[in-house]
């Protein structure tokens, strides 16, 4: 059997089973730890225990100070460990260049991605729009990087994305930011084009003008634009309505090539699928069983018919 190479992938210490939290405990995802790790090469962190707060400790919340957020104890608000979270979480957050996403524990102060509680000084909720200390600075140094919460991977079209960007920004640093050429880049892309439409069409025409003159550009400079508008766009949920088009688009390859009654079922099975009758991967398998009958280079390379390892077969459920 192949050895897998692992991705690295930065997550919350609790998510993974660490006894991290105030109370001792951990919060651990089983489709973190269970389904997921045998891909990834988990770095765990958590910016509470590396601000030298402990466990077990008293729980601590954000809170509106004037125009500032601080971190102040839930229960003796006199207990503020604002700057010992900034400047764990600013250590922590360098130097992680390499990873190809992250997932943090959500709801949390120092990792919550959003939706974090925002407290009145008297102790009363103002807002449910808050970002964790760590996480938010990850998010600002890392726009290109896939970042989720555990919660929230228990949405399929979320997962879907998330995994999707993780393997495709694996590829990317392996393929092209190890070795920036224009024509790696190009390549890179343009594996990458039926994806991007099924996921955010509204992105695949932006990134065209970016990528239609490298003659004079600085290729580092459109690299990482480039990278950072097509993370973007992989994080727009794929759905029924964008795959179809999709379909019907890679359909489009095969009007010479198929017979009339292949024409027929294939149209017919894309048409189930936009209503919810089949899931993606029928249609899906059918034209990569066209495509093995009728070679096509330019759909062959398309990382929109496998974006990410068979065994994680989220996408067969929508």
């Amino acid at each position: 059997m192949k050895q897998i190479e692992k991705i690295p992938v930065g997550v919350s210490a609790c998510v993974v089973g660490q006894k991290v939290r105030f109370d001792g405990g951990h919060k651990q995802s089983g489709f973190v730890v269970r389904d997921l790790d045998p891909y990834f090469d988990y770095r765990p962190a958590c910016p509470e225990m590396a601000a030298g707060m402990g466990t077990p400790r008293q729980t601590v919340r954000l809170v509106e100070d004037g125009d500032w957020l601080k971190v102040r104890g839930s229960r003796d608000r006199s207990f503020d460990v604002t700057d010992a979270l900034h400047n764990a979480s600013e250590k922590l957050s360098d130097g992680l260049a390499d990873l190809r996403g992250y997932i943090f524990c959500a709801k949390s102060p120092s990792c919550g991605m959003e939706r974090v509680k925002v407290y009145h000084p008297n102790g009363h909720t103002l807002r449910h729009d808050g970002v964790g200390v760590f996480a938010e600075k990850i998010l600002k140094k890392y726009p290109y990087l896939p970042c989720e919460e555990t919660g929230r991977l228990n949405d399929v079209l979320i997962r879907e994305s998330f995994l999707t960007r993780v393997f495709t920004l694996d590829l990317w640093k392996r393929n092209v930011e190890a070795n920036l050429t224009k024509k790696s880049l190009l390549d890179f892309h343009a594996k990458h084009k039926l994806m991007l439409m099924a996921h955010s069409p509204e992105h695949y025409r932006a990134i065209g003008p970016l990528l239609a003159d490298l003659s004079s550009a600085n290729l580092e400079q459109v690299a990482y634009r480039y990278i950072v508008q097509l993370m973007q766009g992989l994080a727009v949920p794929a759905s029924r309505k964008k795959h179809t088009n999709v379909l019907m688009h890679i359909q489009g390859y095969f009007k010479r090539a198929l017979e009339v009654g292949d024409k027929a079922e294939l149209t017919q099975m894309i048409h189930r699928y936009r209503e919810g009758l089949l899931p993606l991967s029928t249609p899906r398998e059918l034209l990569k069983h066209y495509l093995r009958k009728h070679r096509d280079d330019y759909l062959q390379g398309q990382r929109y018919f496998q974006p990410y390892p068979e065994h994680l077969t989220v996408r067969t459920v929508f």
